[in-house]
């Protein structure tokens, strides 16, 4: 049995949640009945990664900041720089692709109730107030930004004291990476769970649509054109221009440091759709790679705030679907606006599933498209969420890997 374990534990990651994803779909297939009996082992593994993120970033980002030395490079405005930019050509590329397959949507399907922000002014005033929220609150409901906001202070404080507090400081960050790791190595059963209940999901939910109750393939099959533009312009910004971006401030191949970020990093957050929980399975990922702690433990959950490409192209694709839907012409100077519009709204886009939604009818009224047609697309949506959202997670948590890396230069002497 000990022998067992240790092969289980020290066994290659990748391959074990491959795995799970395999079993999963076998058990929901051949089990239906039981394939929500097993959705409790996804719940539980995404519980335990949101429960340890708030606590992993704020010891992780004071204690970087309290151990940082005056000109120890940290590449921290290099990596913020490829994490707008990047999010800014994921939404060019989504709006070329909407202009060369224009999607007309059915959007018979009423709107989910919602009070989504009409303006990115508000977008950008909820960042600001986030960073005043208390820091006991903001560990409790993982507001990342408070909790950067509070982190970098006491580490500023921390850093002009030296004995026991910095060693409680080294401890703790030591203590809170070790259980990061055990809870990393649950990955595989609890994407074992998720892709069960998903699948269970996807086969016993309906919705009436003009009288008619379709199930959740059906109401997929029917959305199939939009979900392919959405897939296709993520997959141009993962395989394409990502590996552009990196090549070009690496000066290397990208696309090992590309694939193994897919890999560790997209597979997981694929099923758990939420870049938020998905943070430990980043930072471990970066202490794999060897990159600085100083670096990552700021960037990774500042990446899961403000670098969301996936966020953009869904954005940037629903909006303008509404407007050829709905008959309204998008000249191209306006589609650039767009963009600028969507990239600032992704960068507020919460970092839990559906986050993105809630700001289409923003991108909407800077079209000219009511709130009834707009909140007629966040049902929309929904209810292709189960592939949209999933996709758009993975782009968004791989990148933040992606992007921290590329900046690093102690990544570049990896074998990825």
């Amino acid at each position: 049995m000990s022998e067992l374990l240790r092969k289980i534990t020290n066994g290659n990651l990748v391959i074990q949640i491959l795995l799970g994803i395999v079993l999963g779909v076998i058990w929901a297939t051949a089990l239906p009945e039981y394939a929500s009996h097993v959705g409790f082992l996804g719940t539980f593994f995404v519980k335990a990664l949101k429960a340890i993120a708030p606590i992993l970033v704020f010891i992780l980002i004071t204690h970087a900041i309290a151990q940082h030395k005056e000109g120890q490079q940290t590449n921290l405005r290099k990596i913020i720089v490829l994490y707008i930019f990047g999010t800014l050509l994921a939404a060019i590329v989504a709006a070329v692709v909407s202009y060369i397959h224009p999607v007309h949507l059915n959007i018979a399907v009423a709107g989910q109730g919602s009070n989504p922000p009409q303006d990115v002014t508000v977008v950008l005033m909820n960042l600001l107030m986030n960073m005043a929220v208390n820091p006991v609150t903001a560990l409790a409901e993982g507001n990342y930004i408070g909790i950067l906001t509070w982190a970098i202070l006491a580490g500023l404080v921390l850093r002009r004291h030296e004995g026991p507090t910095k060693v409680l400081m080294d401890n703790g960050a030591e203590v809170i990476s070790v259980i990061v790791g055990w809870v990393v190595r649950l990955a595989p059963i609890g994407v074992f769970g998720l892709v069960a209940q998903a699948i269970h999901d996807v086969n016993t939910g309906s919705v009436v649509v003009a009288g008619k109750t379709l199930t959740g393939w059906d109401l997929l099959s029917g959305y199939a054109e939009l979900v392919a533009v959405l897939l296709i312009a993520m997959l141009i910004v993962a395989l394409v221009v990502n590996p552009i971006i990196v090549f070009a401030v690496t000066k290397r191949n990208p696309f090992p440091l590309v694939f193994k970020c897919l890999l560790r990093s997209g597979i997981s957050a694929f099923f758990m759709r939420s870049s938020a929980a998905n943070i430990p399975v980043n930072m471990q990922l970066c202490r794999e790679l060897n990159l600085k702690e100083e670096t990552y433990s700021i960037s990774i959950p500042l990446g899961a705030t403000i670098n969301m490409a996936g966020a953009a192209i869904t954005i940037t694709v629903m909006a303008l679907a509404a407007a050829y839907t709905v008959g309204v012409e998008v000249h191209p100077i306006t589609a650039i606006v767009l963009c600028v519009i969507a990239t600032l709204g992704a960068c507020g886009a919460s970092g839990v599933p559906g986050g993105s939604l809630l700001l289409i009818p923003m991108a909407c009224s800077m079209l000219g498209i009511d709130g009834d047609i707009a909140a007629s697309v966040i049902g929309v949506g929904y209810i292709i969420g189960v592939i949209q959202d999933s996709a758009e997670t993975a782009l968004n948590s791989s990148t933040d890997v992606l992007f921290t890396a590329a900046a690093d230069d102690a990544s570049l002497n990896q074998k990825v």
